[in-house]
Order: C-alpha cells, then structure tokens, then sequence
C-alpha cells in the first residue's frame, strides 16, 4: 500500500476515460479495476457512497471521486511533470470555467444524441453542434485549449472523442462539416500516446450505444 494507485472503472465512460488519460499523461502506474454497473462492487459502494459512481481514484487507500476532481488530484499528487494548468490564477479560472462548460453543455447534449429519439435527439443535435462551435471558437488556432501544451480542457473534451462516430450515426450528422479545427484537434490529442491508450475504439463504442438503444428505447 505504498504507492496504490487503483481505479475503479468502466470502459465505454467518457469521465472515466479522463482519469485513465490523466495518470498515463503523468506516467503513473495504476490498477484498473472494471465495474460492473448492473452489480457495483462493495468497493465502488464504500468508496463513493454518495453517488455510488464511477471513476473513483484510490490512492494508498484513500478514495478520490468525480471524474474533474480526479484529474485535478492526479495533476496536484504527480505535480513533477506535465503540469495540466497554466502557472498563473487567471489562467486556471479559464481551465476550470472550460471543462465546466464541457461537463454542463456537452455532456447533457451528447446523451440526448444517443440516449434519446425524436424531438429530445433533435435537441440535442441542436445543443451540442452550438456547444462544439464555442468550443471551437475558444480552441482559436491553437493547438491544445491550454495553448502550446496537452492541459486540463483537453483531457475533460478529448475523451468525448471516442464517441463522436455514435453522435454521427445516430443523430446522423457530421461534427467535421460543422468543426473541422476541432476534429484536427481531436486528431492531434490522440497521436499522444496517453490518449490513444485510454480511448477505446470508435466502432466498439457505436455497437454498445447500439446495443443500450435496443434494449432502452
């Protein structure tokens, strides 16, 4: 129990994805442990009671919950590389102001696409294409949102990115005709091997929204 470094994870989940991306971008080795959502562990139960969900990071026995609280965890207890904010305070407010805007606007909108028909998909089609093209004007012509480095914007977006191919099938549209800088951003995420290493396939991820729409909707 030295050096524990155990998550609690599930694969096709986007937040988890951002803590699986946030430990390999610091190099640190953990144990990743899948759940079973239908069936939580006792583990996942006792180390978040409150909302019983994943991602939990537990670092020598202590449990860290919600998936930008982990990833500003990671960047605090691994601080001696790769910093994920700027340096100065202005700089971190619009990190955070950022990947807020993430989690409250995209995150509902992409559900709808998958998640939901009808008027409620087209809604969210709606949302996220107006979410994606702020996002895109803050992103401007730089190569990461936190300038010349891989920072804590891009880990709260890029995990997204392994579902764009479901967002596309089903709410059929196209993210690159409507933002082609933030494709070109996503393309240059996942040539990081961080990246690349926590995203599953987009294929894998089009069959299981496939599969929750069958058995949901």
């Amino acid at each position: 129990m030295a050096n524990s470094t155990i998550l609690l994870d599930y694969w096709p989940s986007m937040f988890c994805m951002r803590a699986r991306v946030a430990l390999r971008e610091k190099g640190v080795v953990f144990e990743a442990r899948e759940e079973d959502l239908t069936n939580k562990s006792p583990l996942l139960l006792q180390s978040n009671p409150i909302h019983k969900k994943v991602p939990v990071l537990i670092h020598n026995g202590k449990p860290v919950c919600e998936s930008l609280n982990v990833v500003q965890y990671v960047d605090e207890a691994w601080s001696d590389k790769n910093p994920f904010f700027p340096s100065d305070p202005y700089g971190k407010a619009q990190a955070r102001f950022w990947a807020d805007f993430v989690d409250k606007k995209f995150s509902d909108a992409q559900f709808k696409i998958w998640g939901k028909k009808g008027e409620e998909q087209a809604a969210g089609v709606k949302e996220f294409i107006e979410a994606v093209k702020i996002l895109e004007a803050e992103l401007g012509d730089k190569p990461y949102f936190g300038g010349d480095s891989f920072g804590y914007v891009d880990i709260a977006l890029i995990t997204f990115y392994s579902w764009f191919g479901a967002y596309e099938k089903f709410g059929n549209f196209s993210i690159e005709a409507e933002s082609p800088k933030l494709i070109a951003w996503a393309k240059r995420c996942m040539e990081k091997e961080s990246v690349s290493k926590s995203l599953p396939d987009q294929e894998k991820i089009v069959a299981y929204a496939a599969e929750f729409r069958k058995n949901n909707l």
